[in-house]
């Protein structure tokens, strides 16, 4: 069967949460796509979001360098959610750490457990 992306669940805005998980199993990060996102993901391979703050696509590592070379789309059971695995180059989360997800909560105190990359 033909995937089509107009058969997601987007929300009012017309946009559905991609997590971004590397082919080890981390994850890396969480944005958002819209259906031209998803198809210009699906057609390039490199990976597209949409920034809700400048309203615009945002192709992963097209400033940075840091770019994220689409493996697999996943669509979750619900369809209202995608898990986009990659090869990420370099770190994936703008503050130059491997992950978005840096900080973990512990016994109720917040805890940084990744350090950004050096260099």
């Amino acid at each position: 069967m033909a995937f089509d992306p107009a058969s997601l669940k987007f929300d009012a805005a017309g946009l559905i949460p991609a997590i971004a998980q590397d082919t080890g199993g981390a994850v890396l990060m969480m944005a958002w796509m819209n259906a031209d996102a998803v198809a210009r993901t699906l057609e390039t391979g490199r990976v597209t979001y949409w920034s809700r703050s400048r309203q615009a696509f945002w192709v992963k590592g097209e400033s940075s360098g840091h770019v994220q070379r689409l493996i697999e789309m996943r669509v979750d059971c619900d369809r209202d959610c995608l898990l986009l695995v990659v090869e990420q180059e370099g770190p994936a989360c703008h503050t130059n750490r491997r992950s978005c997800f840096y900080t973990a909560i512990r016994e109720g105190e917040e805890v940084e457990i990744m350090a950004p990359v050096a260099g």
